[in-house]
This record gives structure tokens, sequence and C-alpha cells, in this order.
């Protein structure tokens, strides 16, 4: 029987909530399952709390309310704390995202994260 992980969207306000969030709906309080994309989508292929057969869902309930708090002016403070730390030559780009976001245009945190829920686990994430 497949293991189900819910995650409250009524929580979720910053992408810091939802990595607190996601890491305690799998490993209890406290719990790690990524701080960033790349560690969040390598916990997602397995080995860090879920199933090891991989038969698992993550339901995000009441995710409207989290796509609108991980949108554009979310998106646009992520990507600040990025610009500010980049590779000179990747600033740029993240530069172009940044004013993309200002302006309401292009994927928001909450495309990133189901962006990632299905390059790495693809059909486990159930918006509700």
């Amino acid at each position: 029987m497949a293991t189900t992980y819910v995650l409250d969207g009524e929580r979720i306000r910053t992408l810091e909530d939802f990595w607190r969030v996601m890491g305690e709906a799998v490993n209890g309080p406290g719990g790690y399952f990524g701080r960033g994309l790349d560690s969040f989508g390598d916990c997602l292929a397995g080995g860090f709390g879920t199933p090891d057969d991989g038969d698992f869902t993550v339901e995000w309930r009441d995710h409207a309310r989290s796509r609108q708090a991980l949108g554009h002016e979310e998106t646009a403070r992520r990507l600040e704390s990025r610009l500010a730390r980049c590779h000179p030559t990747q600033r740029p780009s993240v530069a172009g995202l940044l004013a993309d976001a200002r302006a309401g245009r292009g994927p928001t945190v909450f495309d990133w994260l189901v962006e990632v829920f299905e390059d790495a686990a693809p059909g486990v994430l159930r918006l509700r």
C-alpha cells in the first residue's frame, strides 16, 4: 500500500516554509527533505525517508493558498537572494528572471517545486 505524505498548504507561505513542512511530513518534526531545488529532487528520488520501493504520494492540500503565497513576490525575493550570491557570469540571467518576477511574469517558486516533483518523481504529487 502506498504511503501518503500530506502537506498543509495553509502552513506554506514562503519557500522556507515549504522545506520545513515537507521535511516534517516525510521525516517528522525537524525532519529534512531538501533545502534547495537540487537536494529536494535528490530526496524525491529516494533514500531520504520515502519507501525504498518508491511507492508514495504527496498530497498538497489547499495548494491554491500555497500557489498564491509562492507566487511572483516570493519568486522575486528568492531571486534577489540568488543574485546577491551567484557567479558574476550568471548575474545577467538571474537579473532578467528577477525583472520578470517583479513584473508578474514567468515561472514562480510554486512552479519550480511542481517541476521538481514532475522531474524527480513523476506522478507522486496530488494537488488538492
